[in-house]
């Protein structure tokens, strides 16, 4: 009898919920069901047993606390057989909530494009919140739900490895990038059965770890962290991000995992957001390392008051959460509004409709083999290499070429071209990503002849295969090298001191340029990298990052001339590991100093100009631009006003292509100082052979306004120089204005 009642009060129960018109009364009334342990469970994620991206905890349990309703989401999880067999447990819960699948679709899933270093070299936001929706559409058919990306840390350090992972040095440029990666993952609304919750990370300023060291602290000024490192948080924000993952490490001494004023005071509070907080993996466990608590008890009632909504695999709320509840040092309305968050995701996912909504194997079969994905990646491959030197003229090269001779490490691997971070799957053939030699195969006619020598390996000593390498070199007519560091060299935990070529290999750039060929180097990492006689001694250099699954024939359309190099580099070359950090905005001194070498008492080194080696924004085209007529539409503005700026930009040259117009404004005197010059816009265009075009850039308050000591985001009156240019340090139009008070 008491069973059938029981069962009665749960069908009046569902009967009730469905009956519900809003998300909010449905989450409520939910909740209103649920144990104590119930809610505690839909804070806990767990990795699956596979694939694990970070250090795997062994839990033997897992599958009986799924169907105890103990654990709410999984990471790790790949394709619609895997995650539904897991929903199915999750479906055996008391309460039937379904779990949510995350994983790091971070620049593709099985279409893999650029690493986003790279992708964000492209400067074409188009293109950038293409390759998320194409990713987002593969994932979603694979039954993940949600990403965890887009990582918006600014990062001035090469030395960190996670740099490839984000957009590069500024805010400006970043918080455009960040915008529409999260507009791509999560397309028109969340629950459309091709859209992902993006997460965006990390929780905040990881990027300024001390040294470059991956984890490690960050310690800057609360003006530094508002104007340099909050704003792509804020611009994905105002996307409507739907989760946000904490960071590993401390902000000036609170570990960002127990950091009340980022996740409750800025992201809760002021920006006002909805979604929920996911620790990174196993960080709240971390805080005790930290010496910020002595325990996980402590550990999980820090996290959970400062904010932070699920713990992935530290299993600090599992197992402390009920006991901190029940001796009364964590209110039941902190659980309460974590929980909800949560619910409230899954609710507008449709999970609770139907809970297998992303587990259709017929869709997952058609998504990950869309031609029209191939086509994208290559198009958004070729938009994100960078020429860095192009001496007579030496690309393209033609087709007509009778013999090219395609040396080095990185030119035969496939896999390679995935670069970090690429989803592994398991089931799926790797043949469709295309290697370097495979493009060019692809790219040349009958009539050339391609020779091949691997020359060394990326790393080590031996220079063995130089021999064959030069003797090959002496058989072509053109020389093509493709060296750089390791695919897994950059990424999570790959903090390196040393940022030269690695190996041997340019030791093989010198005696290839040696036989007197036309050399091409082409330069794979996931970083700026070092490699100064390269770059002063061979006549045409490619920084080809790590470009996705198309990259043979992105490659391949770009040294032909079939697509026009366009991309610009966003973040800052350094001549030598000394110089870093280095970045274009920096605050001038009062001994400022030329970029050469250092004369007495200037701030400068005495061995090294202070320059970078390539500056930010800077990138080549097989055609020229000539910019004119800069105008402005009133050289006095008040706050309330704008002005209006125009330049010509005409294709001088013999070859269409696009050109990446960059808008650079410096405040001239502040009541703090300020950067020698900001990105305050840009604007890609494409120019046919002698057209002109007219670029349009509007000036107003906000392009004006930074932090003032006080916190206080305002504009100053006073002078304003404007410079509009083709990188950060070719300024080819210059202009000047005053704000009024």
């Amino acid at each position: 009898m008491k069973k059938i009642a029981t069962t009665t009060l749960l069908l009046a129960f569902f009967f009730a919920f469905s009956q519900q018109k809003t998300i909010d009364q449905k989450v409520d009334a939910l909740l209103k069901q649920m144990t104590l342990e119930e809610k505690i469970g839909q804070l806990n994620q767990y990795t699956g047993d596979n694939t694990a991206t970070g250090p795997i905890t062994i839990n033997p349990n897992k599958q009986s606390e799924i169907k105890d309703g103990l654990v709410g989401s999984m990471l790790n999880i790949l394709g619609t057989k895997y995650t539904r067999q897991y929903q199915e447990l999750a479906m055996q819960s008391r309460l039937k909530i379904p779990l949510l699948f995350g994983q790091d679709v971070i620049h593709g899933y099985k279409t893999t494009f650029p690493i986003p270093l790279g992708e964000a070299a492209s400067w074409d936001l188009a293109a950038i919140q293409q390759s998320a929706r194409i990713a987002a559409t593969e994932a979603s058919a694979s039954g993940i739900h949600w990403t965890f990306a887009p990582m918006v840390d600014i990062a001035r350090d090469p030395r960190w490895g996670r740099v490839m992972e984000g957009a590069g040095e500024d805010p400006y440029l970043g918080s455009k990038i960040a915008y529409a990666r999260v507009k791509g993952f999560q397309g028109e609304k969340l629950g459309d059965v091709n859209s992902v919750m993006a997460c965006v990370k990390h929780f905040a300023a990881y990027g300024a770890a001390v040294g470059g060291r991956d984890y490690n602290s960050v310690d800057m000024s609360e003006r530094m962290l508002w104007e340099v490192y909050l704003p792509p948080f804020k611009a994905a924000a105002d996307a409507g991000a739907a989760t946000f993952m904490n960071s590993f490490n401390d902000l000036n001494g609170i570990p960002a995992t127990g950091n009340k004023y980022l996740q409750r005071d800025i992201l809760k509070g002021k920006w006002g957001f909805k979604g929920f907080v996911v620790s990174d993996w196993g960080s709240i466990g971390e805080m005790v390392n930290h010496g910020f608590v002595k325990d996980s008890k402590e550990a999980a009632l820090a996290a959970i008051t400062a904010g932070s909504d699920m713990d992935m695999e530290s299993n600090a709320y599992r197992y402390n959460l009920a006991q901190l509840v029940k001796e009364n040092k964590v209110p039941m309305a902190l659980v309460d509004d974590a929980v909800k968050r949560i619910l409230r995701k899954k609710f507008e996912l449709g999970l609770f409709d139907d809970p297998y909504k992303f587990c259709n194997p017929e869709r997952e079969q058609k998504e990950l083999n869309n031609p029209e994905h191939t086509k994208a990646a290559r198009s958004i491959a070729a938009k994100s290499i960078v020429l860095l030197k192009n001496e007579k003229n030496i690309l393209p090269l033609s087709k007509e070429t009778k013999t090219i001779a395609f040396i080095g490490p990185m030119v035969k691997p496939s896999r390679a071209n995935h670069g970090f971070w690429a989803v592994e799957l398991k089931d799926v053939d790797s043949t469709y990503i295309v290697s370097q030699w495979k493009g060019l195969q692809n790219k040349v006619g009958e009539n050339t002849k391609l020779l091949y020598a691997k020359g060394c390996d990326i790393e080590g000593s031996n220079t063995d295969g130089f021999a064959e390498a030069i003797a090959v070199a002496n058989q072509a007519d053109v020389v093509i090298l493709s060296i750089g560091e390791g695919w897994n060299k950059s990424g999570e935990a790959k903090s390196k001191s040393n940022l030269h070529l690695p190996g041997v290999q340019e030791d093989l750039v010198k005696a290839i340029q040696a036989t007197g060929k036309p050399v091409v180097v082409l330069i794979n990492a996931g970083r700026p990298l070092i490699f100064n006689w390269t770059a002063d001694n061979v006549p045409a250099i490619v920084y080809t990052w790590w470009l996705g699954s198309e990259a043979g024939n992105a490659i391949a359309d770009v040294l032909f001339g079939d697509y026009n190099p366009s991309g610009k580099l966003p973040i800052t070359f350094p001549r030598e590991e000394g110089q870093i950090p280095i970045y274009y905005n920096h605050f001038n001194t009062g001994r400022p100093a030329p970029n050469e070498m250092a004369t007495n008492y200037v701030s400068a080194y005495i061995d090294l100009p202070n320059s970078p080696k390539f500056p930010f924004g800077y990138g080549l085209s097989y055609t020229t631009f000539k910019y004119s007529d800069l105008k402005l539409s009133k050289k006095k503005m008040k706050n309330t006003e704008t002005i209006e700026v125009t330049a010509n930009i005409t294709n001088t040259g013999k070859q269409a292509g696009e050109e990446v117009v960059q808008l650079y404004l410096r405040d001239k005197v502040g009541s703090v100082v300020r950067p020698i010059k900001e990105l305050k816009g840009f604007e890609k265009i494409k120019l046919n052979v002698g057209e002109t075009k007219t670029v349009k850039f509007v000036i107003d308050n906000q392009k004006l306004s930074f932090y003032n000591q006080k916190l206080e985001y305002k504009s100053e009156a006073g002078e304003f120089d404007l410079m509009i240019g083709s990188s950060s340090e070719d300024i080819r139009l210059r202009d000047g204005f005053e704000l009024l008070k």
